[in-house]
């Protein structure tokens, strides 16, 4: 073990927690951070330096913002040097939001007095003071026990035409044809490939989707997953069903209750999980990720339809969707309210589906679509989503709460 912490720090750190109103949560992914990578240090540090400062009363302390004021203001410039070597690990985004919240929160300036560098002595190896580590490679224990509740997730999906639902709820009808992503972060790649549904339409189907779960040190190797039209394996394109044979390879599984129709993988290491299916002709993604996964991203991976949802360009308009169907859209209806009985966005996108297509089997895709939501969802209240006539939603959800505050939860770290 490194001399990173004073044994007294450790000692108070463990038996009196820092509380949610005076630190920010940080979450400490010791397994995942890379070698150059620094945070885990600039982290300790600013624990070090803020515990002093729990008392009430004590001068310049938390109620008057003065010692946090300055021991934030430390630790966005020690983030700030490691910025370089830190990009991809989600303990440095954690804590650059987690900073911006508090600077906020607390009013403090960016300009000031910084706090003195904590004093640092030998840990003894071994030290029963020293908390059990969480594991690096189970995402949802490891939030549950920092934070004393469930981490928070969102939902997105493709299907039929396709229709997308983004993490903000907005409910796109689109054309995208060719391949368009939609996600693009710092742990996941998710491509999905549109072609028309006939020559000359402008409704289009998915046809293929590329996963890629990228490399994460001690939890998984890097992964890829191909699926398409008739060929929906349940294996990654490597031929195997985990994760590799580091650590937490198990971390990382692919399944199937139906083969060639359904494949479920799941992602422990990052709260993440994903439904493959297909249905009449064309595939459909769903997936159920924690938040702070979902927003690690830079301002070069903008364009993700489960983020923003379909480009303006990229709609289908009113007119485009009311064009002449291949059968009349009172029995379309009829098809769809057999499966959906509630006309939410669902239920539209599953009756232009059927007026368009004439297929009746075009009904599964929505409706699997809705079931997949159903489960992924915690909170039911945002399942059915009502759109206007643009295809835009009028949802009651706002976006999530802000990125990952709460209880920080500190351990020596090997650098």
């Amino acid at each position: 073990m490194p001399a990173e912490l004073d044994i007294r720090v450790m000692y108070d750190l463990y038996k009196h927690p820092p509380t949610l109103s005076t630190v920010t949560l940080l979450l400490l992914l010791c397994g995942q951070a890379h070698s150059q990578c620094k945070i885990l240090r600039c982290n300790a540090e600013y624990v070090s330096s803020t515990l002093s400062l729990r008392g009430g009363g004590s001068p310049g302390g938390l109620r008057g913002g003065g010692g946090l004021c300055r021991a934030l203001r430390s630790y966005e410039l020690c983030t700030r040097r490691t910025a370089r070597t830190c990009r991809g690990d989600l303990a440095f985004h954690s804590a650059v939001h987690g900073i911006e919240d508090l600077m906020i929160q607390h009013n403090c300036s960016r300009r000031g007095p910084t706090a003195p560098p904590p004093p640092r002595g030998p840990v003894p190896a071994g030290s029963p003071l020293e908390p059990p580590a969480p594991d690096p490679c189970d995402y949802e224990g490891r939030f549950s026990r920092t934070h004393g509740r469930r981490p928070g997730f969102l939902h997105c999906a493709s299907f039929g035409d396709p229709h997308v639902r983004s993490f903000h709820h907005h409910f796109h009808t689109c054309r995208v044809q060719g391949a368009w992503p939609l996600l693009d972060n710092n742990f996941l790649f998710v491509q999905a490939t549109s072609d028309p549904v006939a020559s000359g339409a402008k409704a289009t189907t998915t046809r293929k989707l590329t996963i890629i779960f990228k490399n994460m040190q001690e939890c998984i190797d890097q992964k890829v997953y191909q699926a398409e039209v008739d060929n929906l394996p349940a294996a990654f394109e490597d031929g195997s069903v985990n994760g590799g044979d580091r650590p937490g390879g198990s971390s990382l599984s692919i399944r199937t209750a139906n083969p060639g129709n359904h494949v479920e993988i799941r992602a422990a290491y990052i709260g993440t999980t994903i439904i493959i299916r297909q249905t009449a002709g064309q595939l459909s993604f769903s997936i159920k990720v924690a938040e702070d996964v979902a927003r690690a991203f830079s301002a070069e991976q903008d364009l993700q339809l489960c983020v923003g949802g379909c480009p303006l360009s990229q709609r289908l308009s009113r007119s485009e969707r009311n064009r002449r169907g291949a059968i009349p859209i009172d029995m379309a209806r009829q098809l769809c309210k057999e499966g959906l009985p509630v006309e939410d966005a669902y239920f539209q996108s599953c009756v232009f589906d059927v007026f368009i297509s004439g297929d009746p089997n075009f009904t599964m895709p929505a409706q699997t679509a809705l079931e997949d939501a159903r489960a992924f969802l915690p909170d039911l209240e945002k399942l059915h989503l009502f759109p206007s006539d643009a295809g835009v939603p009028l949802s009651p959800a706002t976006f999530l709460t802000p990125f990952l505050a709460g209880l920080f939860f500190l351990r020596l770290c090997i650098q």
